[in-house]
């Protein structure tokens, strides 16, 4: 039976960093997708309040993963 890589995009966010928007991501995408074998963030953004401190970090990312075909 071949394997089949396929690639889903998922968005996240976090107000710590782009690693952990990223780790929030995979792990969303975890929930449904079993045998995830890469993550590539394509997009990164941050959001910048007024008093330039608070900061909120978003990611699209693009998750692989194998299935049987």
């Amino acid at each position: 039976m071949a394997m089949v890589r396929e690639t889903i995009e998922v968005k996240a966010s976090s107000p710590v960093s782009w690693h952990e928007a990223n780790q929030q991501a995979i792990a969303h995408a975890s929930k449904t997708i079993k045998n995830i074998k890469s993550s590539w963030i394509k997009e990164m953004s941050v959001d910048v309040a007024d008093n330039g401190k608070s900061m909120v970090y978003h990611v699209n990312s693009r998750i692989t993963y194998e299935t049987k075909q």
